[in-house]
């Protein structure tokens, strides 16, 4: 019996979530097996290994990206990890738009909440 869960994210660019997860520090494979309870495997684009043999694994679904694990011991907080995973994914999908329409960033700033408030501007 598989263990293994699903939650859509509103995640579209494969690459962008690849640097993101590098980026988090995590250590990426592609296209391989995600690993579960009694040596369960699901397929998955990228997957993050764990030790305790329970990855983390995302897989194309449409047009964007679901995460797939078991859960059961995982030993994640999915709320936390998709939170960073959402947040840097929004701001590289900004800062790439930025830059592909020919604008600047001349502030950014993390604030108390943790918010990302940046500045772009361009000359016309």
């Amino acid at each position: 019996m598989s263990h293994f869960s699903t939650i859509k994210i509103q995640i579209k660019n494969g690459e962008i979530l690849q640097q993101v997860l590098t980026e988090l520090g995590y250590q990426v494979e592609s296209n391989t097996k995600v690993r579960g309870y009694q040596g369960n495997q699901t397929n998955a684009e990228y997957v993050i290994r764990q030790k305790n043999g329970y990855d983390l694994g995302f897989r194309r679904n449409g047009e964007s990206y679901e995460l797939v694990a078991d859960f059961w011991d995982a030993r994640i907080n999915q709320q936390e990890f998709l939170n960073q995973i959402n947040q840097k994914y929004a701001h590289q999908t900004l800062m790439q738009t930025v830059e592909e329409q020919g604008f600047d960033v001349e502030e950014e700033e993390v604030l108390e909440d943790g918010t990302v408030k940046v500045v772009v501007g361009r000359w016309v």
